[in-house]
């Protein structure tokens, strides 16, 4: 098993455990104050777990060092050791998860959307939400990624752990100042309710007129006290709408169980959800490119010369570099782009979280097409020395992956946080964390999204008498440039399929393209 190998599966379950973690946030942020302490409490728990094991050498397995012995295959640890392993990495995505799936919508209910400047503040959020996760990023991928080199994994986890204790008191400290929502009910409830009661009631063998007569005569919506205002003036209309009709036989006739008795608000909430998911569905692409920050291009720059005057740079710290570029674009964004395309729409928003969105996914094509580019030169390098067979670094600088990762930065940073503000001012009151998270289940979807693609990659090219185009003795007799030409035709289709929803998509909420 050679450090190359090695690697490659270290990224992929890096790649399974963070796509883990992500759509845990779309499963299980509902509630605040109670689930945010068990998740920093669940976090806690698995980095102790970790630590204990990384300390512990008996919970570890033997020492293996290919690079000086390529003939020993690495022995891979099992039963109790690897049930510790698993655990404590599980306890780490389900607490990460939930966490990430309720901060922004808890941070975003703090501001008046009923105000201009209201929503002015809650736009500014979302962007340093981001910026804020860049800048933990940025601290993982340099002083916890050198701590660990030099001192210990049980010393990364250490300083993780440490991390997520003092921020548990850091939360509660402004607990007297937050605005709260009272929870109102699970919203997967109702989606499933309303889901069940259409097709029953579809099922069910009734004429034209008593749908009609029974429509009228349907569960009646009575506004909540904590809904916005306007929000309540539209949502007493008893009559449903008529866009994704299949939905109103959920309040047409008798439901055929009490507990599947709707109301209009129910429905017309199911429905809003509905219309979003195709934007939704639009991001993953653009997140399966992302996934390839932390796996082939991390390998290509392991390839390269490293070394940055006398200081040679870890591969494990090289996303440093779309961290570094999201620092550096949210605040211009916010203060200057942002105020000035007010300026020239005349719009409240100047750009819109749509447009947003669709910038961010032009650019990750960018980002893709560059990448093949840079992996061209970096393969003509190793052509030109002499070295397609061997593990020595290039001698090119790995300063050239900035590119990709420059790109795929500013994307991942229109996309999210565009994303994040969308689902929030899009959905329904009592359905906005659950729409937030999806932004986190698309980047989990887009983890093993990647997967899926290396795997059918390697079985269609390997099939054809060829050598897969992702396999090989070293990196440099990957054909990762034509996966990347791949991936960039993939997310140019996936670009179009965007525009075509939206364009047709109708925004609900202030603010979203209104003039000034």
């Amino acid at each position: 098993m050679t450090k190359e190998m090695l690697e490659n599966d270290h990224h992929k379950l890096f790649e399974f455990i963070a796509g883990t973690i992500y759509l845990h946030a779309l499963s299980l942020s509902l509630y605040i104050y109670i689930y945010m302490s068990n998740q920093f409490l669940l976090s806690k728990q698995g980095l102790i777990i970790l630590t204990i094991q990384a300390r512990t050498p008996s919970l570890k397995p033997p020492t293996c060092e290919p690079s000086t012995t390529p003939s020993m295959r690495c022995q891979e640890i099992g039963g109790g050791k690897a049930a510790m392993l698993f655990l404590g990495l599980y306890l780490v995505a389900l607490g990460v998860g939930g966490i990430k799936g309720s901060l922004p919508t808890h941070g975003a209910e703090q501001f008046d959307e009923n105000t201009p400047q209201g929503r002015k503040q809650r736009s500014t959020f979302f962007n340093y939400f981001v910026f804020c996760l860049s800048f933990g990023a940025l601290i993982a991928v340099t002083f916890v990624v050198w701590v660990e080199d030099n001192k210990g994994w049980e010393w990364g986890f250490a300083i993780s752990t440490i991390a997520i204790l003092v921020s548990i008191p850091i939360f509660f400290f402004g607990s007297t100042f937050y605005r709260n929502k009272i929870p109102s009910g699970s919203p997967l409830t109702t989606i499933c309710k309303v889901l069940v009661a259409a097709m029953l009631n579809g099922c069910m063998s009734r004429n034209s007129s008593n749908a009609i007569a029974n429509l009228s005569a349907s569960p009646s919506y009575e506004p909540e006290t904590n809904k916005e205002p306007e929000e309540n003036a539209k949502q007493t209309d008893e009559i449903p709408t008529q866009s994704l009709k299949f939905l109103n036989r959920a309040v047409v006739n008798k439901p055929a169980h009490p507990a599947l008795e709707c109301t209009v608000n129910q429905v017309e909430d199911v429905k809003i959800v509905l219309k979003i998911l195709p934007i939704f569905a639009c991001t993953i692409v653009l997140n399966c490119c992302l996934a390839q920050l932390s796996t082939f291009s991390v390998e290509q720059a392991a390839s390269m010369d490293t070394k940055l005057g006398s200081l040679k740079i870890p591969p494990a710290s090289l996303p440093v570099f779309p961290v570094v570029f999201i620092m550096i674009l949210a605040p211009v964004y916010d203060h200057l782009i942002i105020p000035f395309a007010r300026r020239v729409t005349n719009t409240e928003m100047g750009i819109t979280h749509l447009q947003r969105i669709g910038i961010g996914l032009f650019l990750s094509i960018i980002s893709m097409a560059v990448a093949a580019l840079v992996e061209i030169k970096r393969k003509r390098v190793a052509t030109d020395s002499g070295l397609l067979d061997s593990t020595a670094p290039l001698p090119i600088t790995f300063f050239w992956i900035a590119l990709q990762y420059l790109f795929l930065g500013s994307a991942d940073l229109f996309t999210l946080a565009g994303l994040l503000e969308f689902f929030f001012t899009e959905a329904p009151s009592s359905m906005r964390s659950l729409a937030t998270s999806l932004s986190w289940a698309s980047l989990a979807m887009g983890y093993f999204l990647s997967s899926v693609i290396v795997s059918i990659v390697n079985n269609v090219t390997g099939n054809s008498g060829h050598s897969p185009w992702l396999s090989g003795y070293t990196i440099n007799r990957y054909h990762l440039d034509r996966f990347y030409w791949l991936m960039c035709v993939l997310s140019t289709l996936n670009f179009l399929h965007y525009l075509f929803w939206a364009m047709r998509y109708k925004y609900r909420s202030a603010g979203a393209g209104a003039s000034k």
